[in-house]
């Protein structure tokens, strides 16, 4: 088991424990492990739709031989008026785990703080570390050992990208982050970073970014709940998009967690080019939750 009682980003466990967590998840990918979970019950609370998550989440349980539940807005209490900390304590004591997807990361903290069950941030305004988890399995199966590699994040400095830039620290990755000036990382991120292992480099030139780079990584400018900066956004993130132009001199590789807002931040002939990760990188959603789940739950 994992020494953390819950998993809210991704410097909850060690860097020997990202190791063992990523280790898990390639062997039950492989089925060199067949661990079962039998009548494990996850918990699944969502504020945000998704389909990744939801999927790969209740598929995971499944192919555990445990059971998943979803509860959306209008199936329980959260936000009707029962308390996020009543809220969790049921929880807590029905499952063996909760799974979040909140807006509010403080909430996720509050749910966390309440339950006596592990649980996992499925993703927050803040952090997106299962997202992060299946990005690094992903880039060790394609791209190589951590300590030889090195990443670029070019676009919005959002949640996926401030777990990504914390998993980097963590597994010893060379990364090289791209945004425009008001729209970069948060700083306490970046030092955490640097607390964790090096923090990244730090640039507003997408072309610097991905010139040594060996994977490239980019995220929708205009995610969900910002459709109100959306004009905003598409001129200061002008020149950040992903695409043959930027790339042309690097053999880099291309990962995007999806959904895609193809002709935005990345071109649809490089998203279903010979570049493109993306869709295995989707896929090994499945494989690193399950890995998480059962580094959690196993006695």
């Amino acid at each position: 088991m994992l020494e953390t009682t819950h998993f809210t980003d991704i410097d909850d466990i060690s860097a020997s424990e990202l190791d063992r967590v990523l280790t898990r998840a390639a062997d039950i990918k492989s089925g060199d492990d067949e661990t079962q979970l039998t009548r494990a019950t996850l918990a699944m609370l969502f504020e945000k739709p998704s389909t990744r998550t939801r999927v790969s989440f209740e598929t995971g349980m499944t192919e555990l031989g445990g059971h998943a539940l979803f509860l959306g807005p209008e199936d329980i209490q959260l936000g009707h008026g029962e308390p996020l900390s009543d809220t969790a304590r049921v929880l807590g004591r029905y499952g063996d785990a909760i799974m979040v997807r909140l807006f509010d990361h403080e909430d996720l903290l509050e749910i966390a703080e309440h339950s006596d069950a592990p649980v996992i941030n499925g993703l927050t305004d803040d952090a997106h570390p299962c997202q992060t988890l299946a990005d690094l399995l992903t880039i060790r199966e394609h791209v190589g050992d951590f300590d030889e590699v090195s990443a670029a994040w070019v676009g919005d400095g959002n949640n996926v990208g401030q777990s990504f830039v914390l998993g980097c620290a963590m597994a010893g990755i060379d990364l090289t982050v791209a945004t425009p000036p008001d729209y970069g990382v948060d700083d306490d991120v970046l030092e955490k970073a640097d607390e964790l292992g090096s923090a990244p480099t730090i640039t507003t030139d997408p072309e610097e970014a991905v010139a040594d780079a060996d994977v490239v990584y980019t995220d929708v400018w205009i995610s969900m709940g910002q459709e109100d900066q959306r004009h905003e956004k598409l001129q200061a993130f002008e020149g950040f998009q992903l695409n043959e132009d930027l790339l042309s001199g690097t053999d880099a590789k291309v990962m995007h967690c999806l959904p895609a807002h193809r002709g935005e931040e990345i071109t649809g002939d490089v998203l279903e080019g010979e570049r493109s990760l993306v869709w295995d990188q989707a896929e090994n959603r499945l494989h690193a939750q399950k890995g998480l789940i059962v580094e959690l739950l196993e006695e």
